[in-house]
């Protein structure tokens, strides 16, 4: 049975994949805020590990509940804290967002390789974000943490080829707690901070995504299907940007 580890694997796009990848027969391990795995208990069969990814101590502790190895590694960790203008943001908001996003894939990416070099026919895949290649104002922290991981990305690829394949996934905005401040860090059921008529309206496929949209593309990266891929994006944002 192949082993699978997800980050954030308790906030919406991970639970749809968590439910995808154990129909689809593999062990799954999700890794997340001790907040976010109260509100949202694992299945029956899935394994939860608590950390703060933030945190290297809680990263290399919740990784050595591995230590066995595993075959796949998903990093769905992230948040946006809200839109705002670069001259207004100040050091600690910038801080708190490159913390939460590219110093917690960069640590946990750091902490899986290793177990994926004990795995058979590894791969990675990191989330990262349309808005990494196709900016926006007001979006400026996340922005720039997102499209450093497009480049941790690729230089993982290459430092971990042949053994390990490491591609990347960039939805849109996607309809989730996420767009409410993050799964364990907000109200999931409160106010948006995406106009979701009005940006459905704009998109050629006339809607929002939703989580399985996502799934979909991070378990081709996780198969066989895509054993000739790495360092690669998979935009998945219903044609409103096509690079």
């Amino acid at each position: 049975m192949r082993r699978l580890a997800v980050l954030g694997g308790a906030g919406g796009i991970g639970r749809a994949l968590v439910a995808r990848a154990v129909a689809e027969g593999w062990r799954v391990s999700v890794l997340d805020l001790p907040a976010s795995l109260e509100r949202h208990p694992v299945p029956e069969g899935v394994r939860a590990i608590a950390l703060d990814a933030t945190d290297a101590a809680s990263v290399g502790a919740a990784f050595a509940q591995l230590e066995d190895g595993i075959d796949g590694f998903v990093n769905l960790a992230g948040f946006l804290l809200g839109m705002r203008k670069l001259e207004s943001v100040e050091p600690e908001f910038w801080d708190e967002v490159v913390a939460g996003n590219l110093r917690a894939a960069f640590l946990t990416a750091r902490a899986a390789l290793p177990l994926l070099a004990k795995g058979d026919n590894p791969a990675m895949v990191q989330m990262v974000s349309g808005l990494a290649a196709h900016t926006r104002p007001g979006y400026g922290p996340y922005a720039a943490c997102k499209a450093a991981m497009v480049s941790m990305t690729k230089t993982m690829a290459l430092e971990a080829a042949p053994l390990i394949r490491v591609n990347a996934v960039g939805p849109g905005a996607v309809d989730t707690a996420f767009l409410r401040g993050g799964t364990g860090r907000s109200d999931e059921s409160g106010q948006t901070n995406v106009d979701i008529p009005a940006y459905s309206a704009m998109m050629p496929l006339k809607r929002i995504a939703v989580p399985s949209d996502v799934v979909g593309p991070v378990m081709f990266l996780l198969g066989p299907d895509s054993a000739y891929m790495t360092g690669q994006v998979l935009w998945v944002n219903g044609g409103a940007y096509m690079p």
